[in-house]
């Protein structure tokens, strides 16, 4: 072993062999085991860490190659009254490793403490003297590469999003070959990019694609972890979504096929917890490296847990800092993503107990001259804390306000929750000024579903979440759900049930896609994806354990596209295509900026007018009716033209009234959530005209007149 670097932490191959350097500060000892796999059986090889520059344990090792397996093995004391658990009889996994092979197993020497079982049950006080390296993932050597940047950088006001799991977005896609189907490779795949080109995208989101595991109770009943919100490496991509034994590789070359077609990559990333748990849980990486230091404590021996998963990572910490930041930059630089989802993010804003938003993470990512012209996305809350609106320029924020003003004033009233008026559907629909007044409306993430809760099939056909298939008795998932079933719960036969439902989801994602704001789609909500009432998909059936996953259909939820779609589905995708592109066309332009309502002297009308059914500018007696589900929206799209969007969010057809001729000449219908998209024909009709809107219906009309008019 010669005199190793401590400049890169983590494992870093030169020419002539590879360099380690670990960030171990209250070890007495640190080992690097290499690993090998000999008759089929892993054998180590320990090497003591002699050189140390501070906090760091360094070594070179000539000779040493892409593809080595390696851990560590930290020393120090045993003292859990204190906060340390260290135990050199676990082998522990890089936190800077950027591949790791292996799956868990859950079996008693995984924990740190002695255990009886795969859960961990046993004395938390007592240390345990068996061997892991059997049981654990390992990490491995890999070489560092950047990649050119080919990033597409669309605007903020341009950008839509896509968010979709790996294995779901293609494990079904028939033109995929069978091998390669739900891996990174199928990203890239040319009929997933010709898909996600037709719908119009120009983002696609990634749930969590760092290498995870299944928690250990999950495991016990049967049920894997699917999402990937469970992290164990931040910056290794996650190997079992690799159909090539080199995931760094398929990753970085999806990501160009990607860039290549127009479509940016953002990923979610989950650096506010680890697998890791409460201090009961499975010792692989941190824990066992400085169990006081990566996590936030509540007391000596128990972890504060911001993140309802057992444990959240000290963001208060400067070496915690640089190995978020590092891993960022690998991500950005060496994979070539756009940017980046930040998984419970006010986690991550907590400078001491309060969510202040300018943390020591948050600060050094807006600082970062790499890093902050990437995408930034705040999930702003966490388990014990809201902050919609506390992220500073240029983060973006997932606005739960808006989905839930939305799903009140389309499902919750009409199921008979007490009535609210249009004010706040207003307010959202233009892009949350209240919110985001200094940020500008390119600051809200407008969605209606997302990975966690009811897809837009689901919050249309379940009033009640069905969870069952978790093992958690339905506990799991939230119940504030603002969901209505049209009068039976669950799937039905029922003609004029599901006519109903198809109108509200199609009303429902026009409102989506025509609001000011940044607008997110939820993989399969385009087609009428199920999850057959799951609020909280989060899991599946351990295909080891006697499931299979034949379809996307075969179990317990629509985990996947199933690439085989009815004619209600198509409907739903064309009606999703066309209204992306009415997005483009005529709101992009527009929106970048908040629309101020004013009156052009000028021209007589507004960048943004609001309308009763009667065709009259709302009065404030109008807004203050709170059982008025009619609403007329315009939007002044350039000097000759206009977008107008009726919303008839009552039980019954309506009649509406067109604005008068100040608005336009003519009026030009477009799309009507009542119809089938492939049938429906447009209609002229002149200012002051009545037309009648279906009950749950959207109708949206183009506005029409001659250069040089008022």
């Amino acid at each position: 072993m010669a005199r190793g670097d401590q400049r890169y932490l983590g494992s870093h191959l030169t020419h002539e062999g590879t360099n380690f350097a670990i960030w171990a500060p209250s070890a007495s000892k640190v080992e690097l085991c290499l690993i090998d796999l000999i008759e089929g059986k892993f054998v180590e090889t320990r090497h003591e860490l002699i050189d140390r520059n501070g906090p760091i344990y360094h070594g070179y090792f000539q000779g040493i190659r892409a593809g080595q397996r390696y851990g560590f093995r930290v020393y120090g004391p045993w003292d859990p009254a204190a906060g340390w658990r260290f135990n050199p009889n676990k082998l522990l996994i890089d936190p800077n490793a950027h591949t790791v092979k292996g799956e868990l197993q859950y079996v008693p020497e995984i924990y740190a403490h002695v255990a009886s079982d795969g859960i961990g049950t046993g004395d938390l006080t007592v240390m345990d003297t068996r061997d892991n390296l059997e049981f654990v993932p390992h990490s491995v050597v890999v070489e560092s590469r950047r990649v050119a940047d080919t990033r597409p950088i669309t605007n903020w006001s341009k950008t839509i999003i896509y968010e979709a799991h790996v294995r779901g977005l293609t494990q079904f896609n028939h033109q995929v070959p069978e091998a390669e189907r739900g891996t990174y490779k199928a990203l890239g795949h040319p009929s997933t990019i010709a898909y996600l080109q037709t719908l119009g995208i120009t983002a696609l989101e990634l749930l969590p694609v760092h290498q995870f595991v299944t928690e250990p109770a999950v495991a016990a009943r049967g049920r894997l972890n699917h999402w990937g919100y469970n992290a164990i490496a931040f910056s290794a991509p996650h190997h079992a979504y690799a159909a090539t034994d080199d995931p760094v590789r398929e990753l970085r070359e999806a990501v160009a096929a990607l860039h290549e077609a127009g479509i940016e990559v953002i990923i979610d990333v989950v650096y506010n917890h680890t697998a890791e748990g409460g201090v009961g849980g499975p010792t692989l990486s941190f824990r066992g490296i400085d169990s006081r230091n990566f996590y936030r404590r509540a007391t000596e021996d128990a972890y504060d847990d911001f993140t309802g998963c057992g444990n959240t990572v000290d963001v208060r910490r400067p070496h915690v800092v640089r190995m978020i930041i590092d891993s960022l930059h690998w991500w950005a630089e060496e994979i070539g993503i756009d940017g980046f989802r930040f998984d419970l993010a006010a986690a991550l804003a907590r400078s001491h107990d309060e969510i202040d938003g300018i943390s020591a993470l948050i600060v050094a990512v807006v600082a970062d001259p790499v890093l902050r012209e990437r995408k930034l996305i705040a999930e702003p809350w966490d388990t014990r804390g809201y902050a919609l609106g506390y992220f500073p320029y240029p983060w973006r924020e997932w606005n739960d306000k808006y989905r839930d003003a939305l799903r009140k004033f389309w499902l919750a009233e009409a199921g008979g929750a007490a009535p609210t008026g249009v004010g706040e559907l207003a307010t959202r629909l233009s892009g949350s000024h209240d919110i985001f007044a200094y940020r500008g409306p390119t600051s809200t993430i407008n969605f209606l579903t997302a990975h966690d809760g009811f897809t837009l099939n689901d919050v249309v056909t379940y009033t009640r979440k069905h969870n069952e298939a978790n093992g958690e008795n339905n506990r799991d998932g939230t119940d504030a759900n603002y969901s209505w079933n049209a009068g039976i719960e669950g799937v039905t036969n029922h003609f004029t049930i599901n006519e109903i439902r198809q109108r509200l989801k199609k009303s429902l994602m026009s409102s989506l896609l025509l609001s000011a704001g940044i607008p997110m789609i939820t993989m399969g909500d385009e087609v009428g994806r199920t999850q057959i009432g799951s609020n909280n998909a989060y899991s599946l059936p351990d295909a080891e354990q006697g499931e299979d996953l034949r379809g996307p259909e075969a179990f317990d939820g629509g985990w996947a596209l199933s690439w085989k779609y009815d004619a209600h589905q198509i409907d739903m995708l064309e009606t999703t295509v066309s209204l992306i592109q009415l997005r483009k066309n005529y709101l992009v332009p527009v929106a970048r900026m908040f629309f101020t309502g004013q009156l052009d002297l000028n021209t007589s009308r507004r960048d943004l007018a609001w309308f009763s059914r009667g065709g009259l500018e709302m009065t404030q007696a109008d807004w203050d009716k709170l059982d008025n589900r009619n609403l007329i929206m315009y939007v002044e799209a350039g000097e000759d033209r206009g977008l107008l969007l009726m919303f008839n969010g009552s039980i019954i057809q309506k009649e509406f009234t067109l604005p008068g001729a100040h608005i336009g000449d003519s009026f030009r219908s477009v799309f009507d959530s009542a119809e089938n998209v492939l049938h429906y024909s447009p209609r002229l009709a002149a200012p002051g005209s009545k037309v009648l809107l279906q009950a749950h219906a959207v109708q949206v009309w183009l506005v029409n007149r001659a250069l040089g008019t008022k």
